[in-house]
């Protein structure tokens, strides 16, 4: 590079240099101390719940009148991805997801847009329509929970400390929401025999009017007189039990009080829409969430002072437990990846200080801060926390940042060795080698743009590997031009011994294979071709994976009863499971949530639809290894009871999943679709890797129908509403009105009394009272007949849907089973009516969503690497010798994972594209070298082996460096894949660069062999 020279103009302001990097250094570590911890990057959940309620109506008639309505409009939405329908009777719930592709900015935009359409539509829907309710928070962390028992202390008491310990926490700087869950509403019961209420000549519509009205805020009046207003009040609205008991009501001339018609209690809701319990005590629970780009470290060591605070003054009997901690996992992740970071840097400075010598290598280690404390300052601006993804791409990245100092640093040495001085040899990289490492830099850092670029969930989960890598690389480059020279020229001898010496045994064994390849070009060039041939072979014989189970200790329980079920079977066969739990030495304590899944303690937990059939579990257990027996222990108990089933699992590292294994059958019939999955469900149960499947709805649920004579209802002055009310306020209970006290608003529900409401028998023998007082039997109005209808209706994009769910009994991945069952599958789909069809969900459909994203750029990568190679070899000849070494590194790709057992995962496949930008740009520095040999007059042949020669030593090195750099992470659950596949790839790539890319630019140039030429 001619002209202007960067480093000899940073050796002539070296005190400006050495002031910069002291700069560096500082900020750098400023920097760090500041940056935001995570256990896992953020990504945007871009799903929103609509629901909706039309009170009295079937299932059917939900997705008629409410669902379809919802999901046609939201089809407007110029975001939108698709909609799935959770459809119980009078109940719709609409998951509107927005496409990957919309920006983090435009999702809350388009929450505003669906409340807007909804509000658009509401006129069109039943008189009875009950409104929607919007939740746009689904994706919502909650990272420290604490539960909170007590003994001797009602639950209202409870929750009035809990709540002051809130308002406490909101306090903090970083906190974000503070919420309550598990509690339980107060509410005053009523509960009433409807023949009692009949034999009064009441009912419980009258009673419900009468009580309403006396305890109705109604204005009174004022009056004004010639000095002052004086407000008019009149008493009567209840602020005790006492005065609801008290309660006057009339039936013709008789007066009685509402105590005489039924027992009034205090009590909770019932039945209950959700329980909580820690260790099998009731509980109530705070979830605490913390605000973005907060340092959940800082925020976690101010929430524990707060806590142990608050615990100080609770009082005896009430106590607080810490159940998810996730300040404390995300510490001790974050050092176990420091300590990884801390041991690659180790190994990076034995390559160094191995291959260049003690003086050559301490430069070259000198960089290494350099360019990490600058890589932490751009991360703060950049708003990039420490997590999983950036400390791995950290690792990854210091193999490849020292490439470009050892260059410069090996360059400078040859220069001293020329007798040069240190100024000027230290400032011939810059004239010599500058942009050939610069176009290097470009091209390893372009191998990463498909994770840049890609925008799938995935693809936002491991953005910041490309933003990390990308700055580093380009700061090691910046850091070898400006401030190696100035280190090299500071700690270098003004003068460098000459190696003199002969080649040593390993030299000579290279020289040897060089030549032979060289010389059988087309034999090299055939038989690395058919190594890769098999390689490609090899790939059908890895394992397929999307994201690998995640290694915290603790184990989520899935808990399913069939979809008919009452919250109190669900509330008893949990308990049951809680009581064989405590036997069990694995289990360290876990909380239990009935009705509802655990809050998204990490934002890759799968939120479960609440329902009163549903619970969950999450266990701690004290290691991973008695996390796999506990669940192993849970999947044998599960086994023994039919009818239920508790699904164990571990916590996921990317997008969440569920099931691995899944498949969803559609289709217009409700009752046929049914069959098709029974039976669809049946061929894939053949298949004894695959365990715990079920089908996501299933059985019908029984219904006793009501068939009123509407003649007879006309005579006897009663109308259908009427009976309506009468059965709900007997079996549901219906409020009447509220108790006021202080800011609490306690219902009051009326209902059956407990043996009417709950057996059968109370519905034959039910008697209404008509306008005139008179009793009148259910059965001389209606008969009663036994039906059947849909619990609940699952749809996706209008379409109804039945996903048949899987987990895995053996060490298999998923998209091996769905490999193997293609044609079972292929069989079934083929034989079944038009309009039904079957197709692949789960791990294997997230898998190949996230990996088309990458596709799809692949082409910006290669135009990218195209034209940089082409802006530095200026031949196209040249570039395909370059590009030919490209795919060549899958050879050594493949044999480490198959040789690991490691499984080719959506984070080993970035590493895979990665290794196109690393072995491009060895080879570019290669044929770099061959063409300026050529310019110094050396033939073809000549130039080939002494570039090769030459470029071998520094091209092993940052091999060796990039490679070895990776073994800290290779014992990671996460990184291990990717890291056997670049180990591989590196290695067999190198080798390659080395003996392909010279037989091959041999072939191509038509070089013949010289005899005479020495090595």
């Amino acid at each position: 590079m001619k002209g202007f020279n960067l480093s000899d103009w940073a050796l002539g302001h070296r005190s400006f240099m050495w002031f910069l990097m002291i700069v560096a250094v500082i900020a750098g570590a400023f920097s760090y101390m500041r940056l935001g911890r995570e256990e896992d990057p953020a990504f945007t959940i871009r799903t929103m719940v609509v629901s909706a309620s039309l009170p009295g109506a079937t299932a059917e008639e939900t997705v008629t009148q409410v669902t379809d309505r919802i999901e046609r409009k939201l089809q407007e939405l110029a975001t939108l991805d698709g909609t799935r329908s959770v459809t119980y009777p009078g109940i719709a719930l609409v998951y509107v997801d927005l496409r990957d592709d919309v920006p983090a900015s435009e999702v809350t935009p388009s929450w505003t847009r669906v409340r807007q359409m909804m509000s658009d539509i509401q006129s069109e829907f039943p008189s009875e329509f009950q409104g929607f309710s919007f939740d746009d928070d689904f994706g919502d962390v909650f990272g420290t929970v604490y539960a909170f028992t007590s003994d001797g202390f009602r639950p209202e008491e409870v929750k009035d400390y809990v709540e002051d310990i809130r308002d406490v926490v909101q306090g903090l700087d970083d906190a974000g929401k503070v919420e309550l869950f598990g509690t339980r509403d107060q509410v005053v019961h009523l509960e009433f025999s409807a023949r009692r209420l009949a034999a009064f000549g009441l009912d419980a519509q009258t009673v419900l009017s009468s009580l309403s009205a006396q305890n109705a805020i109604v204005p009174s009046g004022m009056i004004s007189t010639e000095d002052e207003n004086i407000l008019l009040r009149v008493t009567g609205q209840f602020d005790t039990v006492e005065a609801l008991a008290q309660a006057p009501l009339r039936s013709g001339d008789i007066f009685f009080t509402l105590s005489d018609v039924g027992e009034i209690t205090e009590g909770y809701d019932d039945p209950p829409s959700e329980l909580f319990r820690y260790n099998g005590e009731p509980a109530i629970g705070l979830k605490i969430g913390m605000l973005d780009g907060g340092n959940i470290l800082d925020f976690g060591k101010a929430l524990d002072e707060v806590m142990q605070e608050q615990a100080a003054l609770l009082p005896l009997g009430i106590d607080m437990h810490h159940v998810a901690d996730q300040p404390t996992v995300v510490d001790h992740s974050v050092g176990h990846f420091v300590q990884a970071l801390i041991e690659a840097v180790v190994i990076v400075l034995g390559v160094s200080f191995v291959s260049l010598g003690m003086r050559a290598g301490f430069v070259v280690s000198l960089t290494i801060p350099l360019v990490l404390a600058l890589t932490f300052v751009f991360m703060e601006v950049l708003g990039i926390t420490l997590q999983r993804i950036s400390l791995g791409a950290l690792i990854i990245a210091l193999g490849l940042l020292v490439d470009d100092a050892m260059i410069a640093i090996e360059t400078m040495i040859s220069r001293l060795e020329l007798g040069e001085g240190r100024r000027k040899a230290a400032s011939y990289a810059w004239t010599s080698i500058a942009w050939p490492m610069l176009t290097g830099t470009l091209i390893t850092t372009a191998g990463f743009i498909p994770i840049g670029l890609n925008n799938s969930n995935a693809g936002e989960y491991t953005r910041t590997l490309f933003y990390v890598i990308a700055i580093s690389l380009v700061l090691s480059w910046i850091v070898a031009v400006l401030f190696a020279p100035v280190l090299g020229a500071t700690f270098l001898p003004k003068k460098w011994k000459h190696a003199h010496g002969e080649p040593g045994w390993l030299r000579r064994r290279f020289h040897v294979m060089l030549r032979l390849a060289m010389r059988f070009k087309v034999v090299t060039v055939l038989l690395t071709f058919l190594v890769f041939g098999l390689s490609v072979a090899g790939m059908t014989k890895v394992e397929q994976q999307f994201f690998p189970n995640s290694d915290r200790p603790e184990v989520l329980v899935d808990v399913t009863l069939r979809q008919n079920a009452s919250i109190y079977a669900t509330d008893s066969t949990i308990a049951e499971f809680e009581s064989w739990l405590k036997e069990q030495d694995e289990a360290d304590y876990w909380t239990t949530f009935i009705g509802r899944g655990a809050p998204r303690v990490i934002l890759t937990l799968e939120a479960l639809t609440p329902g009163p059939n549903i619970g969950q579990l999450l266990i701690m257990t004290p290691d991973l290894d008695a996390r796999d027996r506990l669940i192993e222990k849970v999947r044998s108990y599960s086994e023994k009871l039919p009818g239920v089933e508790f699904y164990p699992k571990t916590f996921e590292l990317g997008p969440p999943v569920g099931k691995p294994v899944q498949y969803r059958v559609s289709g217009p019939d409700y009752a046929e679709l049914r069959d098709h999955a029974r039976a669809f469900a049946a061929v894939i149960a053949q298949d004894e890797r695959l365990t715990s499947m079920a089908l996501d709805w299933n059985e019908p649920s029984r219904v006793v129908r009501v068939d009123l004579d509407q003649a007879r209802l006309r005579q006897l002055g009663l109308t259908q509403s009427d009976v309506a009310g009468v059965l709900s306020s007997l079996f549901e209970g219906s409020t009447v009105t509220q108790i006021r006290q202080d800011r609490d608003l306690i219902d009051v529900a009326i209902r059956g009394a407990e043996d009417d409401r709950k057996t059968l028998a109370a519905l034959e023998n039910l008697q209404f009272a008509n306008t005139q007082g008179v009793a009148i039997p259910l059965s001389s109005i209606a008969t009663l007949d036994w039906v059947t209808e849909q619990p609940l209706i699952r749809q996706e994009d209008r379409e109804p849907v039945i996903t048949v769910k899987a987990a895995i009994a053996n060490d298999d991945l998923p998209a091996t089973i769905v490999d193997d069952l293609a044609p079972r599958v292929a069989a079934f789909a083929a034989d079944l009516p038009r309009g039904y069809t079957v197709e692949v969900g789960g791990t294997v459909e997230s898998s190949a969503e996230s990996q088309a994203p990458i596709m799809a750029v692949m082409p910006v990568m290669v135009l990218i690497i195209l034209t940089l190679a082409m802006v530095q070899v200026q031949s196209f000849r040249l570039m395909f010798v370059v590009m030919a070494v490209a795919p060549l590194g899958l050879i050594g790709v493949v044999a480490s994972l198959l040789a690991a057992s490691a499984p080719m995962g959506f984070v080993a496949l970035l590493g895979v594209l990665a290794l196109v930008g690393i072995l491009i740009r060895n080879s570019i520095i290669l044929i770099q070298a061959i063409e300026d040999l050529r310019r110094e007059g050396k033939s073809r042949w000549a130039a080939v082996f002494e570039a090769s020669d030459s470029r071998a030593r520094p091209i092993l090195l940052t091999a060796a460096a990039a490679s070895l750099a990776l073994i800290p992470i290779s014992r990671q659950v996460f990184w291990g894949p990717m890291a056997y596949a670049m180990m591989g790839g590196i290695i067999a790539g190198t080798l390659i660069t080395l003996l392909f890319a010279p037989a091959l630019y041999c072939i191509v140039f038509g070089v013949k062999p010289e005899p005479e030429a020495k090595g």
